[in-house]
């Protein structure tokens, strides 16, 4: 299992602004910070918005913060939101699903099993927990220079 881009950005964005909470970021900032396209970080920072993983500030010191705290915001659900479609193998998409061996496989409960257990574990982090080191990691990305 690979995540995308997409996700590693989502990610990304939200460690930048949890860095430094009491502040707001521009998305020309983060993408600075992380060498990455501006453009790129627009479609992230739109879609964290509605998701409510982030809010936009308007005005002369406006930009991205985030929408709750970093506590609330659990690593699993946040995956499973970024990444959308996790049909492992075929028998996952019951409309779509040829496999002949369906009805006596295994294989589906066993995937299933593993993926749930992905997410738990995944579930078991928060935002927060990516932090330890802010201090490192602020500086990293040079906020408050």
């Amino acid at each position: 299992m690979k995540l995308t881009l997409y996700t590693d950005y989502s990610l990304r964005v939200l460690m930048y602004l949890a860095a430094d909470p009491d502040q707001t970021s521009t998305i020309q900032e983060i993408a600075d910070s992380f060498n990455i396209s501006k453009n790129h970080l627009m479609k992230v920072a739109y879609e964290l918005g509605q998701a409510s993983y982030v809010e936009t500030v308007r005005g002369r010191n406006g930009g991205l913060r985030l929408a709750r705290p970093a506590e609330e915001i659990k690593l699993g659900d946040l995956v499973r939101e970024c990444e959308g479609d996790f049909t492992l193998v075929e028998c996952f998409d019951a409309e779509h699903n040829q496999c002949v061996l369906t009805p006596v496989c295994k294989l589906k409960h066993v995937l299933r099993e593993a993926l749930d257990a992905y997410f738990q574990s995944l579930n078991q982090y928060s935002l927060a927990d990516l932090l330890e080191q802010r201090q490192k990691l602020v500086k990293l990305l040079s906020l408050n220079s």
